[in-house]
């Protein structure tokens, strides 16, 4: 009797860098899909299809691997950096505008649902005080002015200062937060839209012609 020799499909190595990348990308989509509370380390390893032992390589905890998730992700694109080298109008230095920043990471957001969805159950898992990122949260309204104040923007001559402007800051940053919930349900809106109908309510004129 013969018998037919079963080959295995030979393994593809894969560098250190790739395989780190790997388990990111699957621990932002289920973490984006279930929350930090129901997502294991086991379930990131059974995604890539590594052991557990494999994942911890790289992370060594799992607050480890959020803190990567959040800050090599979310937090990697859509600054005012990025705003300023399109070349888009009110991205240039002498010329920085807020509202024509705002609209940019509207679109940049409008491009990563899984990250915008990410960072919004992030956001409301970090009300418990045990939470790895419960700290960042609670101050990041505090960070996110000290970042924008760092820069030096065009504002209509009825503001003194840009302290004058953090209020309109605040209520736009927390109008986009609800607008993007909304954009993420069923049925679909155009989150580009939608900003557009709002931004004129948000920066009205005729205080901001001019300025937008």
């Amino acid at each position: 009797m013969s018998t037919q020799a079963t080959t295995r499909p030979k393994r593809i190595r894969k560098s250190p860098e790739e395989r780190w990348q790997e388990i990111l990308d699957a621990a932002v989509r289920l973490i984006s899909e279930r929350g930090y509370n129901g997502t294991s380390i086991q379930d990131v390893a059974d995604a890539v299809g590594v052991t557990k032992q494999g994942v911890l390589r790289y992370f060594p905890s799992k607050d480890n691997l959020l803190a990567a998730v959040y800050h090599e992700n979310y937090n990697m694109s859509g600054d005012i950096e990025d705003f300023m080298t399109t070349g888009l109008p009110g991205s240039t230095p002498g010329d920085l505008r807020l509202p024509a920043y705002l609209r940019f990471l509207v679109w940049h957001n409008s491009k990563r649902p899984m990250l915008v969805q990410l960072f919004s159950i992030l956001q409301v898992e970090s009300f418990n005080p045990d939470h790895p990122l419960h700290d960042e949260f609670a101050g990041r309204r505090d960070s996110i002015w000290h970042y924008y104040s760092m820069h030096d923007w065009n504002l209509p001559p009825e503001f003194d200062s840009f302290e004058e402007v953090r209020p309109t800051l605040r209520r736009a940053l927390e109008i986009m937060d609800g607008v993007q919930l909304r954009w993420l349900r069923a049925p679909a809106i155009d989150l580009n839209d939608e900003w557009a109908d709002l931004e004129p309510m948000i920066f009205p004129s005729p205080v901001w012609d001019g300025y937008r």
